[in-house]
């Protein structure tokens, strides 16, 4: 297991509207930073009690992510990362939710310094609301922090859903703008291309996957970083690829939580 500190590491505000915090519901928490440790570069300091264990993975000293794991109850439940994103007031932001046919299923609640819900879209994709100062998710310029966050789904219908929860309308442009490029809703944040909303391809079969909000962490070397990432035990799901942000390779974890690695373009 990665060795954990306890210093205090610097936060980055969070910007209301925008992707603030990614969380990562592991099986085994230890075995969760054995992985992404190597991978990302990452290292950890305990966090808060809640009913499960709970870090915080910081590079260069800023904090990026976080794992926690459930109690042990025998039973297995899926893993997967959940993009929060930031709001000035989660009760409302809540309200919302449900006013929009979508479903509240945890809180709103107070948490280590914060206020936070779970929700669920209209189309299934699972997303937290985050009233505080955690950290940030968005964009920064350095390897192993989350550089692409996108949910393949109705873009559109995506977007009114979304852009009612969150009041994009009402954020500065300067930090939050939306727009169409590349067949997707795309977020820039202070500029910087971060996050979008895609619209899915039909899946043939009779279990198609559930929408998700998918991270993608940023490395310097897409065929060396998937190939650690295979070695640390990670399946490939698709192979690294060029895309219209960049060289990406698709991943699942050890506990099969999915993931991505990319080397983004630059922007002009």
């Amino acid at each position: 297991m990665s060795e954990l500190r306890t210093a205090r590491s610097p936060r980055v505000p969070c910007l209301p509207g925008t992707p603030s915090w990614i969380s990562l519901l592991a099986q085994d928490s230890e075995l969760a930073q054995d992985f992404y440790g190597p991978l990302l570069g990452w290292s950890f300091e305990a966090g808060p009690e809640q009913p499960g264990e709970y870090v915080y993975a910081s590079v260069d000293g800023i904090r990026v992510a976080g794992i926690g794991s459930l109690a042990d109850t025998g039973a297995r439940y899926a893993s997967t990362w959940t993009t929060f994103f930031g709001v000035r007031d989660v009760d409302a932001a809540a309200r919302r939710v449900r006013e929009r046919m979508g479903t509240v299923g945890v809180g709103p609640m107070d948490i280590h310094g914060g206020r936070i819900a779970l929700a669920v879209d209209p189309s299934g994709a699972v997303f937290g609301l985050w009233q505080g100062r955690i950290g940030s998710a968005r964009r920064l310029p350095m390897p192993g922090a989350p550089t692409w966050i996108e949910l393949s789904t109705d873009a559109f219908a995506a977007a009114l859903f979304y852009g009612d929860v969150l009041d994009w309308a009402a954020q500065d442009p300067a930090h939050l703008d939306v727009s169409w490029e590349n067949e997707r809703v795309v977020l820039r944040i202070e500029g910087h291309k971060f996050a979008a909303l895609r619209t899915a391809p039909r899946e043939a079969g009779p279990m198609p996957e559930r929408p998700h909000w998918h991270v993608s962490f940023g490395v310097t070397d897409i065929q060396q970083a998937t190939l650690h990432a295979l070695r640390l035990g990670a399946t490939l799901v698709e192979p690294p690829t060029t895309t219209p942000y960049g060289e990406t390779a698709s991943l699942q974890d050890p506990d099969g939580a999915p993931f991505s690695l990319t080397v983004q373009l630059v922007e002009n």
